[in-house]
């Protein structure tokens, strides 16, 4: 259904194409980037050697449909940061699951990770229900709120542990 494959800098632009509010801006990627998102944050983001970032890949249509990472943080924990399928049709199909399933397997399997957790906005309870399907549990002492258009939102932290 899906690949995951190096994020480049031939694909910054569809990534900007893709995350053209400040609010959707802010669902996928929180903090770390400011609106309007540009070419020169997407290159000192690729520069950070933790940072793990894909393309995703449509294995049928060989069509770029998303962009996901992994981050390694200082104490060998695997984030699931970024992730969204920009193509808004194949949203609700199943894709996010197949995604975030495959970005467990990458760290777990590739980079040896024992846990692995990600950041949802409370609100978003398609994402919650797809992190739950993969079995991501909530940490109940982790989280945080970011204002958004005058707008409080709370992000809730998951976990998934290596079985």
């Amino acid at each position: 259904m899906i690949q995951l494959a190096p994020f480049e800098e031939i694909d910054f632009n569809r990534l900007i194409a893709w995350l053209d509010t400040e609010e959707l801006l802010v669902q996928v990627a929180g903090p770390l980037f400011t609106h309007p998102l540009n070419t020169a944050q997407l290159v000192t983001y690729i520069a950070d050697p933790n940072r793990h970032a894909f393309k995703v890949i449509d294995t049928t249509s060989h069509t770029v449909i998303g962009h996901a990472e992994i981050y390694k943080t200082e104490d060998n924990t695997g984030k699931i940061c970024r992730v969204v399928i920009g193509d808004t049709t194949l949203r609700g199909k199943g894709i996010g699951q197949a995604l975030i399933s495959a970005l467990v397997a990458y760290a777990v399997e590739d980079l040896q990770l024992q846990a692995v957790e990600l950041n949802v906005y409370d609100w978003n309870t398609a994402a919650i229900k797809c992190y739950e399907k993969v079995g991501f549990v909530f940490n109940p002492n982790k989280m945080a709120t970011i204002v958004v258009n005058g707008e409080t939102w709370i992000s809730l932290n998951m976990v998934y542990m290596k079985h």
